[in-house]
């Protein structure tokens, strides 16, 4: 982007947040709601599913490519559209793959790997894009809270898309399963591309030129070279494992140790995600009301965060072993209210991050942080339900494997917060990078 783009007014930064909430739409349908029809409705064995989420995952290594491609071209706008499309296409054939299952496993099957293959090329491709486009078109002021409108707008998709289409789907059947995904994929597809047009007016960069244009490989090794984005790497896979390590343990968890029903857990996820909103809110009022110094406050906030959440997680850790006097409602609010204010300022201290070093690589450095992301959730919901099973099979009791599995993600989180502590410390005299051409410098804080 050009150095004299204008700041997208809030009116711009709801646009952008309509397409998380249309992106967010289409992905709920496909892992939630296609995970229980292939397991209920099918009877299939729920590693199914989970392989499938696991391999959208895996997709998204794909990121960089999806960010430096924009970088490259200039202009944003097209892969996200053109990703929304990937995306909305995916979600239809994920949706067909499993209505083929109810006659022919093995192709239905197939065709599942394929349509995620398609799913995950799609999210990577808009969502990095979209990150791009709010990390350059946002005033600094404004980073925190714009974070926290375009998550809380993809958990709306969530929401919405989990009450209207649960409707549509009654009575349920495998044509209606098609229709409706179709019906949500048109309307998510048509609102993103509304959302975006013209957003990028008068901000539009020229292609770069095939003379000055940098191979992907030596993209990709010259951003690695930058201290503070190799560090930022680092901290996203840890502090992202940590954070997706529990959220397949938690309501088992309620369930064994507190004699949770399955819609008293259930629940127990309502307060946890009721936390996790007001925490991202409350850090976007504060991230915006401050004065200097946002950088500072986004690594500052980001280190309290983690360290609550790791706070959070062994006072959980201790709750297994105290049993059902522990105020287990209140422990999960407080590690909810810790992950949101974790969530939105390492995303702030992303956008913020994503300019510093050469010009031009935005898209390419919110890649490889996306792709970061990705890994470690995919690692995190399957390495947490495995530390389970694994030291049930070693502890005489349930509530010690938990205490010891909570706890360790406490560990997880505190490491993330000393990362945390070294990433943008410091933009000059901090960051080692090679000899940069003329013309390219580093920002100001």
């Amino acid at each position: 982007m050009s150095a004299d783009k204008s700041y997208l007014s809030w009116l711009g930064v709801f646009r952008l947040g309509l397409v998380q909430t249309a992106l967010g739409a289409m992905v709920i349908l496909t892992t939630s709601t296609l995970n229980r029809v292939m397991v209920v409705e099918l009877a299939l064995p729920a590693m199914l599913p989970g392989a499938l989420v696991g391999w959208h995952y895996a997709v998204q290594m794909s990121r960089p490519r999806w960010g430096y491609g924009s970088d490259m071209g200039g202009s944003r706008t097209p892969w996200i559209i053109g990703g929304m499309m990937t995306l909305g296409a995916g979600a239809v054939g994920a949706a067909a793959a499993t209505a083929l299952m109810e006659t022919a496993v093995t192709a239905g099957i197939i065709a599942a790997f394929v349509a995620f293959f398609v799913i995950g090329v799609g999210v990577g491709a808009a969502g990095t894009n979209l990150l791009a486009l709010l990390a350059t078109r946002t005033a600094p002021a404004r980073k925190a809270a714009a974070a926290a409108i375009v998550w809380i707008m993809m958990i709306f998709g969530f929401v919405l898309t989990a009450s209207v289409a649960g409707h549509m789907l009654d009575p349920f059947s495998m044509s209606r399963l098609i229709v409706v995904t179709c019906a949500v994929a048109g309307v998510a597809v048509f609102i993103a591309s509304l959302a975006v047009w013209n957003i990028e007016k008068g901000a539009v960069s020229a292609p770069v030129s095939p003379a000055k244009k940098v191979p992907f490989k030596q993209a990709i090794r010259e951003i690695w070279d930058e201290q503070q984005a190799r560090r930022f790497t680092i901290f996203v896979f840890v502090s992202m494992l940590a954070y997706s390590a529990q959220d397949l343990i938690l309501e088992p968890f309620a369930g064994l140790i507190y004699g949770y029903s399955p819609g008293e857990s259930t629940q127990l996820a309502g307060v946890q995600n009721g936390g996790v909103l007001i925490g991202m809110i409350v850090t976007a009022i504060v991230g915006t009301t401050i004065g200097k110094s946002r950088a500072r406050f986004m690594r500052i906030w980001t280190m309290g965060g983690c360290i609550a959440s790791a706070a959070s997680l062994i006072a959980l850790a201790i709750g297994a072993m105290v049993g059902t006097s522990w105020p287990l409602k209140l422990n999960v609010f407080t590690l909810g209210l810790s992950n949101g204010a974790f969530a939105v300022a390492a995303i702030g201290s992303m956008m913020t991050l994503a300019s510093v070093g050469r010009k031009s690589r935005e898209g390419t450095r919110m890649g490889i942080w996306g792709a970061s992301q990705a890994i470690a959730f995919g690692l995190g919901g399957f390495l947490g339900a495995a530390a389970i099973d694994a030291t049930r099979a070693v502890f005489t009791d349930v509530s010690s494997a938990f205490a010891f599995v909570f706890g360790f993600e406490g560990l997880m989180f505190l490491v993330a917060a000393a990362l945390a502590a070294r990433v943008g410390r410091t933009q000059a005299d901090d960051m080692k990078l090679p000899a940069m051409p003329a013309g390219e410098h580093l920002p100001a804080e």
